[in-house]
């Protein structure tokens, strides 16, 4: 089993992936601003902030992980300044990915669907085409997507540099069994700010999972999403409804998501298994450790 060092492991979704990788027996140094409540032989925890640099670069030394699972940042931009959210994430990206270069250890880390300008634009523009894939330029107009840029920038340079891999997972709008947020609403109740894309936090976990097994080099980024949309109606009509046009581009199907998954479900083995007809209300058991004093820093 490996060695595994996760950033952000005591999140609302860094908990689920913290939790999958201990039972499957491998050994976690988890690095959080929170604490955690843990009663678990294969978990050991340090309270760091990811923007010292000397910090994160002791723990990593320290601890010399086979793998790093970047998860730790500040999750959105509606909390706090832009210019804090930039700072936080693009640091916290720079450093610990820097590290991880630095002992040979690969990275799986959050990046976002936000790179594509889509969640926090003013006014979101519509698709070059659809559905969206990792091709698509990447146009964000707030702090928070603009790090998730950043961040793969940095995970370029330490894979040319160093020669690890480093695998950007961008999430779509994560959802957690039994407390789905989005599920066959009036689709303008949330806006079109991901264009009704989602994923659950289990098919997260299962990417993080995939990416980290993978056999690639270089940096790649995988879009991770739901097959479908949230809205329970055709893609398409809840694209020409919002934006009065479609692009010339598109290839969506029924209520296919506006998110495509395809180069994960080819390089990765993966694919998603979490539905929100399904999921939405479902009575499942999350991770088996809580939150303690502190707040996490993580999507």
């Amino acid at each position: 089993m490996s060695r595994i060092l996760v950033t952000g492991g005591f999140g609302r979704s860094g908990r689920w992936i913290v939790d999958r990788l201990a039972d499957d027996g491998h050994d976690i140094l988890c690095v959080d601003r929170a604490t955690a409540d843990i009663d678990h032989p294969a978990i050991d925890a340090r309270q760091a902030d990811l923007t010292e640099k000397g910090d994160v670069f002791d723990l990593v030394h320290e601890f010399d992980p086979d793998d790093v699972v970047h998860w730790g940042a500040i999750p959105h931009p509606l909390d706090h300044a832009g210019g804090h959210v930039f700072e936080n994430n693009v640091m916290g990206a720079y450093n610990v990915i820097d590290a991880a270069g630095r002992v040979g250890a690969d990275v799986v880390w959050a990046s976002s669907e936000s790179a594509y300008g889509l969640p926090f634009a003013e006014e979101t523009p519509l698709p070059d085409f659809l559905p969206i894939d990792e091709t698509h330029p990447m146009r964000p107009e707030d702090p928070y997507g603009t790090s998730k840029v950043v961040g793969e920038e940095v995970a370029k340079m330490v894979t040319r540099r160093d020669g690890i891999s480093v695998a950007s997972i961008r999430p779509s709008w994560i959802q957690y069994p039994g407390e789905y947020v989005c599920k066959g609403e009036d689709p303008t109740e949330h806006g079109d700010g991901n264009l009704w894309s989602y994923v659950d936090v289990r098919d997260i976990v299962d990417s993080v999972v995939a990416a980290m097994d993978a056999d690639f080099e270089g940096h790649e980024p995988f879009l991770i999403a739901a097959a479908d949309n949230w809205a329970g109606r055709p893609t398409t009509e809840l694209i020409e409804d919002w934006f009065d046009e479609v692009p010339d581009d598109c290839a969506l199907e029924g209520e296919q998501a506006a998110m495509s998954s395809a180069k994960a479900q080819s390089m990765l083995d993966w694919e998603p298994t979490h539905a929100w007809r399904e999921a939405a209300e479902e009575d499942v058991s999350g991770p088996k450790f809580g939150l303690g004093a502190g707040s996490a820093q993580s999507d």
